[in-house]
């Protein structure tokens, strides 16, 4: 590693701080100027040893303190022209798509639509054609005060230079929209208020009493309620909420206690850090519905000092799929008054939750004259995002063959999906994850302009299409809608790069993985690799948890650069000076050589299936790997759809199938991929998991030995 990347790397926390104390010392020790009259310091109690006032007009054309020390140590000039430009201009794109004002970049936010324009703009800057037909009607750029939709519109691109002329006319827009059902924020209203007999009925607000939750069903009811505790069906030491034989909560609004049960001083007893698996929500609701409820309260155990104390909303509380009953969370406070004046012994919440803690309350039927009603209708949500795509035609008669390279540009915004739970609420600036991929795609479309319309560039070259990705983060969906929306043909394109993850390079060491789809690849690749003194580790395998999946599902080589993981992997702290452009650098230097091989190659690649390849999934800070691709799209579904399953890995070795749905991990629901994930990172090597699955309409459950995670 060189100096320069040293500097970067061991100036970066600091750098800031290091800065301003700079600052101050050229204001201690400079000289005065000449034009300044000079006048006596001025002596404080208060003031730093070392602290000097100098009083008196100064020339701003004239004053140039001398730095008489160097401070070499922060000297960012001169760490930037060691690195060079490519390394400069790709750390600028990077710090600026994983600024806060691009708000974590989530789907269809005003942030995606900034880095949207970001994308196009640099795009044009380099020449670029646009790539895609213009949608058949283009709303206006709008983003709705209460965040319910945005909308990004299409906006019309210039005319091909007359030097290159398009052989796709039609190709008048810079975005591809598409939606996604049920990503957008849910359209709610509801009303909820009880009475006690024939007092008055007590209205709660929607927002400070209570809220309806992503999971609810729209209904209107009317009934007493009973209180389940926790709701827990098999806990700790054999704990359960529940009696042997199963209630009948027919006719009866059920409340429960979110959490497992505390100490004295609110802290789980069943765990050394926050809660057990025995706290996921979507196990106790989905034991309340087999008991058959009218409806579903959450409230928060009072006390919980791990726990969230405020309410989610239909975005924060998707926990599993679509129930049918109306499912609310009632405040702590707004609760507790319910209770009072529904239970016979006029108890508390409190009361209730230190007998349930201890195990001595089963379910409990609170009087019948005192009835909630609720009433909740929710609309799906569905947003608009899109796909930025630009054209750099090729040369000759390879200049209708194509190669693509992508990068998501798209985040998971302050961590409401994909994140850990923990950190919801946060922002994710999203800095390596993926803008430094966006970045470096960026970097290449201006040096490949320059290139192809050089007197250096072949006479026979193929066209590239670059692409920026949304939706990436919640299922492949941008990438994937491509492949079955195509702008071309299957046969016109060579291969396709994905840049994901490329901003933490370590040690020269970098993975390529598809080095094994098409036939022969690595004959291509392997001079290429060998010219750029690095360790380039070769993956075969076409999957993967990024882009260039939908690419290899689609039957298209891929190739996709990736320097690896580190525990910064969504999180808030995946900052922009977190990330390695010297290293950045050098991958786009690799891209560069690539695609220029890829794009005059004569021959066309041949397809090749990786099936039976053993490939490293991307690390999510668990210390085992299950070795599956989580399929995703079908938001209603609960569970975890295989996409693919990974050779030589946990869940190969169970027999676990592309195709199967899992749905269960040990006792417990398994709700979605971040419920995995999750999971995952709870468990240790050698640790035997019963993992329940649906193969076609079977049930089946099989054991499961994790592995240890590679770290290689």
């Amino acid at each position: 590693m060189t100096i320069a990347a040293t500097r970067v790397r061991t100036s970066a926390a600091f750098c800031a701080a290091a800065l301003v104390l700079t600052a101050l010392s050229y204001a201690q020790d400079a000289a005065p100027a000449p034009a300044v009259a000079p006048a006596p310091a001025v002596a404080s109690a208060e003031a730093k040893p070392g602290s000097k006032i100098i009083e008196g007009r100064v020339n701003p054309y004239s004053y140039n303190p001398e730095n008489t020390e160097g401070h070499t140590d922060v000297d960012l000039r001169g760490i930037f022209e060691d690195l060079g430009p490519v390394a400069t201009e790709w750390y600028q794109h990077v710090l600026t798509l994983s600024n806060p004002f691009f708000e974590g970049r989530v789907p269809a936010s005003r942030g995606s639509v900034l880095a949207g324009e970001y994308i196009e703009f640099y795009f044009k800057q380099s020449g670029l054609e646009p790539a895609f037909p213009a949608p058949v009607a283009d709303p206006a750029n709008s983003a709705k005060s209460d965040g319910s939709v945005i909308v990004a519109a299409s906006i019309e691109g210039a005319t091909p230079p007359p030097s290159s002329p398009s052989t796709h006319p039609e190709w008048t827009s810079w975005r591809q929209q598409f939606e996604l059902a049920g990503a957008g924020p849910k359209l709610v209203s509801a009303s909820a208020a009880w009475a006690n007999g024939t007092a008055p009925p007590t209205t709660l607000e929607r927002g400070a009493g209570y809220s309806v939750l992503g999971n609810s069903a729209s209904g209107k009811v009317s009934a007493p309620i009973s209180f389940a505790g926790y709701a827990i069906t098999d806990g700790k030491d054999g704990y359960t909420s529940f009696r042997e034989s199963a209630e009948d909560f027919s006719g009866r609004i059920v409340m429960f206690m979110r959490y497992e049960p505390l100490d004295d001083e609110g802290r789980s007893l069943w765990a050394d850090r926050r809660f057990s698996p025995s706290a996921a929500v979507a196990p106790k609701m989905n034991a309340i519905v087999a008991r058959k409820p009218a409806a579903i309260i959450m409230v928060n155990p009072p006390g919980a000092r791990d726990g969230r104390t405020t309410l989610e909303n239909s975005e924060t509380s998707r926990f599993g799929g679509r129930l049918d009953v109306p499912v609310i969370q009632m405040s702590a406070q707004a609760a507790d008054e319910l209770i009072r004046a529904a239970d016979e012994k006029g108890r508390s919440l409190m009361d209730l939750r230190k007998l349930c803690d201890k195990g001595e309350l089963k379910p409990l039927a609170f009087r019948d004259d005192v009835k909630l009603t609720v009433e909740t209708e929710l609309t799906e949500g569905v947003i608009q995002t899109h796909n930025l795509g630009g054209v750099l035609r090729g040369r000759g008669s390879l200049a209708d063959q194509w190669v693509i390279i992508g990068a998501h540009y798209d985040h998971v915004g302050f961590g409401f999906y994909g994140a850990d739970p923990s950190n919801r609420g946060k922002l994710h600036p999203g800095a390596d994850d993926n803008a430094s991929g966006t970045a470096a795609m960026l970097c290449l479309v201006k040096q490949l302009s320059t290139y192809y319309r050089s007197d250096d560039a072949p006479a026979e070259m193929r066209s590239v299409l670059f692409m920026g990705f949304s939706a990436e983060e919640v299922g492949l969906d941008g990438s994937d809608f491509w492949t079955k929306n195509p702008t071309l043909k299957n046969e016109q394109v060579q291969a396709m790069i994905n840049l994901d993850m490329v901003g933490r390079m370590r040690n020269d060491e970098l993975s390529v993985g598809g080095t094994g789809t098409a036939k022969d690849f690595m004959n291509d690749l392997r001079p290429v690799f060998d010219a750029t003194d690095m360790t380039i580790r070769a993956d075969p395998s076409g999957r993967g948890p990024s882009d260039h999946a939908s690419f290899y599902r689609a039957g298209i080589p891929v190739l996709f650069l990736f320097t690896g993981t580190h525990d910064d992997y969504h999180k808030p702290s995946d900052h922009g000076y977190t990330v390695n452009p010297q290293g950045a650098a050098r991958v786009v230097a690799l891209t560069d050589a690539l695609l220029k091989m890829l794009a005059t190659r004569p021959a066309k690649l041949e397809f090749a299936s990786t099936e039976n390849a053993a490939t490293p999934g991307r690390a999510t800070g668990a210390k085992v790997r299950f070795g599956v691709m989580p399929g995703y799209g079908e938001s209603d579904v609960e569970g975890v759809k295989v996409e693919g399953v990974s050779a030589e890995t946990s869940a190969s070795d169970a027999g676990i199938l592309t195709g199967d749905l899992l749905i269960g991990w040990g006792e417990s629901a398994l709700t979605g991929p971040a419920d995995l994930m999750a999971r995952l990172r709870e468990q240790k090597p050698g640790d035997v998991v019963k993992v329940k699955l649906k193969r076609g309409t079977d049930e089946i459950v099989v054991d499961v030995t994790l592995r240890a995670a590679k770290t290689e």
